[in-house]
């Protein structure tokens, strides 16, 4: 065999076999578990609200959360379904108190996250925090959850939290479908129901059995406040869409829109391609320094009612989708960086009957297309750029 056909065999049968050994350890998972895996009734719509990492890592402290609590009221951006508050890493103590309890870090958390959980609590919102399924955090600043999890779920029930994000480092190369399942049976005991994101960066293909494990899971490492990075993220999401569904989603990662390395129209094709794929929206900037564009794309209701739609589909490529009331959500991309183009959207490709007569909503302009469409539809785009409609049939 040649040398370039012997190395696709390897790379496919190291694949196949690793993939072999995840289905018979969640068969397992699944006929001694199946009632303690995940039924908390959370997640019916994708997530949204507002993480700390992407702007701060692990330079946190109450005083952030509390801020950032209170812009998303002030804002009027919980109105719109961002209610989450998510404190990510850093926010504990390097060792354990003396009964093994988490302990919140003594200088930049004084009050606790039991006050921090009251005071968003208080704001109508929900808080949520950050676990290792390893022996340390991502940023080793505090213990991980690895032996510890019945432990640590109650602690957080105790503490009021309604979400846990639950990272993937210093796992001692234990298989993730030998940590993440134990977990979720410790939430289901732990009293209070949790949301549970699934953070392990699509390292073990968690969409194909991320479900009854969690609420919603990485497809990919993580995202940066760049272009490429952020299209590279939603093509490789883009592959499990079928797997997503009420209750368990694919996650491409937080939203850098705001963080400044991009441009508004780039920033509106990132929240454009994570709504109508369904995504977690978690805002990822300083919510206090958010200047008009920022708050103009995160507040925009009707590219946000595309992502809560009750039906639940997530897009696939070329970026469209069933919605309830049957009708179809449509993003027409541009990613070209220097010349605009023109694109098409042919009904066959889109789920449509090609003889349909449709009425167009455009999401970003807010207004409904005087012509009518039936077949196809065509738009030119500029770079870097993209439309984003609802098709309504009306004939």
């Amino acid at each position: 065999m040649e040398k370039g056909k012997m190395l696709v065999f390897v790379v496919l049968t190291l694949l196949f076999c690793s993939l072999c050994d995840s289905s018979r350890l969640m068969k397992n998972v699944e006929s001694q578990n199946r009632r303690n895996l995940l039924a908390n009734g959370l997640g019916l719509t994708p997530p949204m609200g507002w993480n700390s990492w992407n702007h701060y890592h692990e330079n946190i402290n109450e005083t952030i959360i509390r801020k950032a609590a209170n812009v998303l009221v002030s804002s009027g951006l919980s109105e719109l379904g961002y209610i989450y508050v998510n404190i990510d890493d850093g926010w504990g103590e390097m060792t354990r108190d003396i009964d093994g309890n988490l302990v919140p870090d003594k200088k930049h958390f004084p009050s606790g996250i039991k006050a921090l959980a009251d005071y968003v609590h208080k704001k109508g919102l929900k808080l949520g925090i950050y676990a290792d399924a390893g022996y340390y955090t991502c940023a080793k600043r505090m213990p991980g959850s690895l032996g510890y999890e019945e432990q640590d779920a109650k602690t957080f029930a105790s503490w009021g939290v309604d979400y846990l994000k639950y990272d993937n480092c210093n796992n001692g190369g234990i298989k993730p479908l030998q940590r993440y399942p134990i977990m979720t049976r410790a939430l289901m005991k732990a009293g209070r129901p949790i949301y549970f994101s699934l953070c392990e960066w699509g390292d073990m293909h968690p969409a194909l059995w991320g479900f009854p494990v969690g609420n919603s899971w990485r497809t990919s490492d993580d995202i940066d406040d760049n272009w490429e990075r952020m299209v590279s993220r939603i093509d490789r999401n883009d592959v499990y869409a079928d797997f997503a569904k009420p209750g368990g989603w694919n996650d491409p990662d937080m939203l850098e829109v705001g963080n400044g390395k991009m441009k508004k129209h780039e920033y509106v094709v990132h929240f454009s391609l994570w709504a109508i794929s369904k995504a977690p929206l978690l805002i990822g900037c300083d919510l206090g320094k958010m200047d008009d564009d920022t708050l103009e794309i995160l507040s925009n209701a009707e590219v946000i009612a595309v992502n809560q739609d009750p039906l639940g589909v997530q897009a696939k490529r070329v970026w469209a989708g069933p919605l309830s009331e049957y009708r179809v959500a449509v993003l027409l991309l541009n990613k070209f960086s220097d010349r605009r183009s023109e694109i098409t959207a042919e009904w066959e490709d889109i789920g449509l009957d090609p003889s349909t007569v449709v009425q167009a909503r455009d999401l970003w302009e807010h207004e409904t297309l005087e012509r009518q469409f039936v077949g196809k539809m065509t738009v030119t785009v500029e770079p870097h750029s993209c439309k984003m409609y609802v098709l309504k049939p009306i004939a």
